[in-house]
């Protein structure tokens, strides 16, 4: 019992005593694999009790704040089961299911937030876990909530020690019995903890007594950041060795430095992968878990990375002799022998945000191995006396306020054993705070606030931010909790706060918050109405979900084909736009498909080399710009193939997790609206990079800027840069791309079958009102014709042959001066729409991807190839075969072909030369 339990005084009229855990990683630094291991061993204890099928129905309930890392851990260990955790920061937009009091706490009320609804409403097992299991009364008022709305056969309480007295055993059975339903215990260990009649008094007297003595004021005040009681005898050594060393003095006084700076504040970028929750507030699925495994090695050695960087000014990074180097000169150090050559990092959490620090330092702690020792804490609300003695659990005590908006107001908040107090050996050469994106506020870098708290106490901080998961149906947040920044999913915050000139160098600084509008609200977040979230696969597209977020609504139920004819007679009179329908999906027989394949096995390598090139020079391009990550748009649908193959190079030879998402843009009706306003209030809108397949004559690349100014220009959202980056631009309409050269892409020779199975994208007034995304169709039926991820895999498997050809290719992109558009293209398609008397660029489409459309989807009228082009025209050749379409060679043509749309199209129409068209 004493290995997992120490004592302490809290400062809370409530309760006179804390029991600090040894194991729970809250109060006490400790190893991870030891924290992350007794709920390990909670969770398979549990799973042997239940059996797999129960286990596998059961719901994981971790209370806050304390025990969300041991609930998750617990989870772990029981494998098959979701994890929730109680919160008490409300989300705005998702209403709780439920709620219960903690009669003892400092902060009683809980909330539950599942993303989904029905999550406890099943009839399986409901594992409640707590740290310690004491008087019972916090399980009992949750299982009376609970069971009144969501009533259950079958309760387990797990705890890390059960320490009741027989009456509370007692009062637990006979609740069970009233209730009907079976309740279970599993803890590591149990006992008893006798205290006086009069504790409260008592421990409130001990309180002011050593509060006083340290110079921090009476037990309900604030006193300085690293502040410790002295023990009895030792006033005068912890005094001398900077125990209480406080923030704001000295410019940051680092104890046992007089006078020293503070550490440098650099932030580190994880790479959390997309839509991946940051823990339990919502519900944490097996399936989480088992991504988030998959990626804890790349965050860690982006971690151990940043620890090993030289600070500006400083030779080495970690390792280094006798620890890690600290700006203004090392501190004091016992002997080599006591400590790693690394020194000892900390990895400390935030309050409720327990498990995915947790998992990042034990992934750290791998892979440094034995050159750090690597330990484990967080924050907390809970108000305890620091007294620095060996004997008390709880030796110093950082105190800041509040940085996450909780609902109970501002307040203080408190670091515990963090700093070394009167022994040097304690000391952590480097911290890594993590925190999610909606604490990553002011009031965290504020003078006063944990960076600078934590920074007086170590030579290096870092500061790692996982963004906070918002389910799709809830709100955006209270504009006032969050003033700067457009979302609480954005990571970093934008450096134009920081630094005028957008460019994000060096250590990184304190935000100053954005100027107000004139509502008093923040820019890029002006408009409050509830938004659509993405669509992902498999419930819509053929993708996995994280490889695209489909920013457009599903209209798989409506009917919206008709026949290629009647299509092109309406767009053509003004009777219909060609957004407003679909065409008939082209079903390729056997001899197309054979060529698609043969395609794509002569020119993956060509496009994976393109998609690396354009893949490095937008991430060389916009290191400077928004938060430096990336945001990639995808103009569906055939940009969304290319956007995840883009998101697929930059993690491949990166370990960069960039979030991707597919928009609309119609020709004529500019891109949807609602898309760019989900995307403002998710991201910094400076980080949007909008991703096309190709370039034609340009249309689409004019038609996006001139829907960006007037998007600008009525919502006052500004920061979308109208670039596209584009896997080939042969008309020469962008400054990013991968090639120019106009070859086949084999995803253009197909329809949704190489998109992820997602139609067109539709834009009807009575589909699609002011606040919905434009719409889209997943074909479900074409399943047995997918080539989707054949087509991703096949290029995916050429990187590494082209990684370092693609890399020069970028650096020469960059480094010309002759990236400038020459739209060279756009006057091609002016002289042939005047030379062939059609009168109307729309209908000349330029390119082997745009002639291919046309053939697929259009009425064609004639097929001008490039004399001499070869292979890459064999299913362009094919297709007008069977259409019965003309190809003519001709000569200086800028492209391989151009597809000719049938001029004033009606059945039975004449063309410009007076020639019949037969409708295939």
């Amino acid at each position: 019992m004493r290995d997992l339990l120490g004592l302490a005084l809290r400062r809370n009229p409530k309760r006179a005593h804390l029991l600090v855990s040894q194991v729970l990683g809250k109060h006490v630094p400790q190893c991870p694999d030891t924290v992350h291991g007794a709920g390990l061993r909670l969770g398979r204890e549990v799973r042997t009790l239940l059996g797999d099928e129960a286990a596998a129905r059961a719901v994981v309930l971790g209370y806050a704040e304390t025990a969300t890392g041991l609930g998750h851990s617990v989870a772990d260990g029981l494998e098959l089961a979701t994890c929730l955790h109680s919160t008490r920061r409300p989300v705005p937009g998702v209403p709780p299911v439920g709620g219960f009091e903690e009669e003892h706490s400092h902060a009683t009320s809980h909330l539950l937030l599942p993303e989904d609804p029905g999550l406890l409403a099943g009839d399986g097992p409901l594992v409640l876990v707590d740290d310690e299991f004491s008087t019972g009364r916090t399980v009992l008022n949750t299982i009376g909530a609970l069971h009144e709305r969501f009533p259950r056969t079958h309760y387990v309480i797990c705890a890390l020690v059960d320490l009741r007295t027989p009456e509370h055993r007692d009062a637990l059975r006979k609740f069970a019995a009233d209730l009907g339903a079976r309740v279970d215990l599993v803890t590591l260990a149990s006992g008893t903890v006798g205290l006086p009649a009069d504790v409260l008094a008592r421990g409130r007297a001990l309180v002011a007594e050593y509060e006083a003595a340290a110079g921090g004021g009476p037990a309900t005040g604030t006193g300085p950041a690293g502040t410790a009681a002295p023990a009895p005898g030792r006033t005068g050594e912890a005094a001398d060795a900077g125990a209480t060393g406080a923030v704001g003095t000295a410019a940051g006084a680092r104890p046992g430095v007089p006078g020293g700076p503070g550490a440098v504040v650099r932030r580190v970028e994880l790479g959390w992968p997309t839509g991946l929750p940051d823990g339990g507030r919502h519900g944490f699925t097996p399936a989480h878990r088992a991504r988030l495994e998959a990626a804890l090695p790349a965050m860690a050695a982006r971690l151990a990375g940043a620890l090993r960087a030289p600070e500006q000014g400083a030779a080495d990074g970690l390792p280094a002799p006798h620890g890690l180097p600290a700006p203004g000169g090392p501190a004091p150090l016992p002997p080599p022998g006591d400590r790693p050559a690394g020194g000892r990092v900390l990895v400390l959490g935030c309050e409720e945000l327990m498990y995915a620090p947790l998992r990042l330092a034990q992934a750290l702690s791998h892979h440094l191995g034995d050159t750090a020792e690597v330990r484990y804490s967080t924050t907390t609300r809970s108000p305890v006396l620091a007294v620095d003695d060996p004997g008390y659990a709880i030796r110093t005590r950082i105190a800041f306020p509040a940085h996450d908006a909780p609902a109970d107001g501002p307040g203080e908040r408190y670091a515990y054993n963090v700093a070394p107090g009167a022994d040097p050996r304690r000391r952590f050469d480097a911290v890594v705070a993590v925190v999610d994106s909606a604490a990553d506020t002011p009031a965290l870098h504020a003078p006063d606030g944990l960076l600078a708290a934590v920074a007086a106490h170590t030579g290096r901080l870092l500061l790692a931010v996982v963004p906070s998961h918002r389910p799709e149906r809830a709100a955006p947040p209270d504009q006032a909790q969050r003033p700067e920044r457009p979302s609480p999913r954005t990571e970093p915050p934008s450096p134009r706060a920081e630094d005028p000139s957008g460019r994000a160098a060096g250590p990184y600084r304190r935000p100053a918050a954005p100027a107000a509008s004139a509502g008093g609200a923040p820019p890029h977040r002006r408009d409050p109405e509830p938004l659509p979230g993405p669509l992902r696969g498999p419930a819509f597209s053929s993708y996995r979900p994280d490889e695209v977020g489909w920013l457009l609504q599903d209209l798989s139920a409506v009917t919206l084909e008709a026949p290629t004819e009647e299509r092109e007679e309406a767009v053509q009179s003004g009777g219909a736009h060609y957004a407003e329908s679909l065409p008939v999906e082209y079903q390729p027989d056997a001899a197309y498909q054979r060529l698609f394949r043969a395609a794509l096995d002569a020119s993956a390598a060509r496009i994976a080399r393109a998609v690396g090139t354009v893949t490095e020079t937008v991430l060389a391009e916009r290191a400077g710009r928004g938060t430096g990550r990336p945001v990639l748009v995808s103009l569906a649908r055939a940009g969304t193939p290319v956007g995840i193959l883009m998101r697929r190079w930059a993690r491949y030879a990166h370990g960069l997790d960039l979030p991707h998402y597919a928009v609309s843009i119609v020709r004529g009706r500019g891109i949807d609206a609602t898309a760019l306003r989900w995307l403002a209030r998710h991201h910094d809108p400076a980080d949007a990079v909008f991703v096309d397949g190709w370039t034609g004559k340009g249309a689409i690349t004019r038609e996006l800027a001139a829907a960006l100014d007037g998007f600008a220009a009525t919502t006052g959202v500004t920061g979308f840069d109208p670039e596209i980056a584009v896997l080939a631009d042969p008309g020469g309409c962008v400054r990013t791309y991968g090639t120019r050269e106009d070859f086949l892409i084999p995803s253009a020779c197909l329809n949704s079958t190489v998109s992820g199975l997602v139609s067109r994208t539709v834009l009807r007034a009575d589909l699609v009102g002011p606040g919905d995304f434009h719409g889209a169709k997943f074909y479900r039926d074409l399943a047995g014709d997918d080539v989707s991820a054949e087509f991703l895999d096949t290029v995916t498997a050429r990187f590494a042959e082209v990684r370092e050809e693609a890399g020069k290719a970028a650096a020469a992109l960059l480094a010309t001066t002759g990236r400038a558009p020459t739209w060279e293209g756009w006057a091609a398609v002016e002289r042939i729409s005047e030379e062939y008397g059609i009168h109307d660029v729309n209908l000349v489409k330029p390119g082997v991807g745009e002639t291919t459309r046309v053939l697929l989807r259009r009425v064609p009228w004639r097929v001008l190839a490039r004399r001499g082009a070869g292979a890459d025209l064999d299913h362009i050749r094919l297709l007008a075969a069977q259409r019965g379409v003309e190809v003519e060679e001709v000569d200086a043509l800028p492209y391989s072909c151009v597809g000719l749309i049938h001029p004033r199209y009606t059945r039975g129409a004449t063309g410009a030369d007076g020639r019949a068209v037969t409708p295939a």
